[in-house]
């Protein structure tokens, strides 16, 4: 099982919509996919379908307070699953903050799974906070969504500084394993500009698949859907099943594997 953390610290740089879409695109890759949401504004669970959690049941907020996280787990439409969340869990940034062993709750829980996936993503929230480092802590891998502009890349530098911080105290597994480039358009200078610094920094950690600013990609979220259920033939789904197979390059999904058993 991989999990990857999808970590900006800035809003508005497409974080919620290419964590849920590299899953649907993994999931339609044969692998089995868990999608968790961190972020107490709900965004990937409403874009994934689940925008009503009634009271009664359990999210993520529940799970990191001792309830089964599979009795959380949903299934959307049987092609990933997803553990949702909603605003109750703004709650945990207060209550874990004075609790012993607090970055690793969410570790702890996702090695509760009955389930073997191949993938699990993590969507964090737009700040570096006790979330957010409970997701780092349990990740092998940090999936960082750029935009192209230049304000966003020093964040990126801040970022990497957490990053680093976090693989000495908390996690010695942590790795950056790819920055994505999104609403990129090639025919801006400032666009490519961005590109060279970052190829420059992360040398090969940047992904050749670019994301563009995709009005159907948008749109997909406030119906609920991964944008293959959305508009399967737009740009933006050809651009996020070729980010897929660069994520899972070398990776096979557990069933493959187990035939050759």
């Amino acid at each position: 099982m991989k999990t990857i953390a999808f970590v900006n610290q800035k809003g508005g740089v497409a974080k919620t919509t290419t964590c849920l879409n590299i899953g649907a695109a993994l999931a339609l890759c044969g692998f089995k996919v868990l999608l968790v949401d961190v972020d107490p504004q709900g965004s990937l669970s409403q874009s994934a379908g689940f925008a009503q959690i009634e009271e009664s049941e359990p999210t993520t907020y529940e799970v990191l307070n001792g309830v089964d996280v599979n009795s959380a787990i949903r299934s959307h439409n049987g092609r990933y699953d997803v553990l949702p969340t909603d605003i109750r869990l703004s709650a945990s940034e207060i209550e874990l903050i004075s609790q012993k062993r607090r970055t690793e709750r969410l570790r702890a829980v996702l090695s509760g799974l009955r389930t073997p996936y191949d993938f699990v993503l993590i969507d964090c929230p737009p700040s570096l906070n006790i979330l957010t480092l409970n997701a780092l802590a349990a990740a092998d891998e940090v999936i960082v969504p750029v935009q192209a502009q230049y304000l966003p890349l020093t964040g990126v530098a801040h970022l990497v500084d957490t990053i680093k911080l976090v693989k000495e105290r908390f996690n010695e597994k942590l790795e950056i394993g790819g920055i994505v480039l999104t609403f990129f358009d090639e025919r801006r200078n400032l666009d490519n500009d961005v590109q060279e610094i970052l190829d420059e920094y992360f040398k090969k950690k940047v992904y050749k698949t670019k994301i563009s600013n995709n009005t159907k990609v948008a749109q997909a979220p406030s119906a609920g859907k991964d944008i293959f259920e959305y508009s399967p033939s737009s740009k933006g789904a050809k651009q996020y099943r070729e980010l897929a197979k660069e994520v899972s390059k070398g990776m096979k999904p557990q069933k493959e594997r187990g035939k050759r058993q």
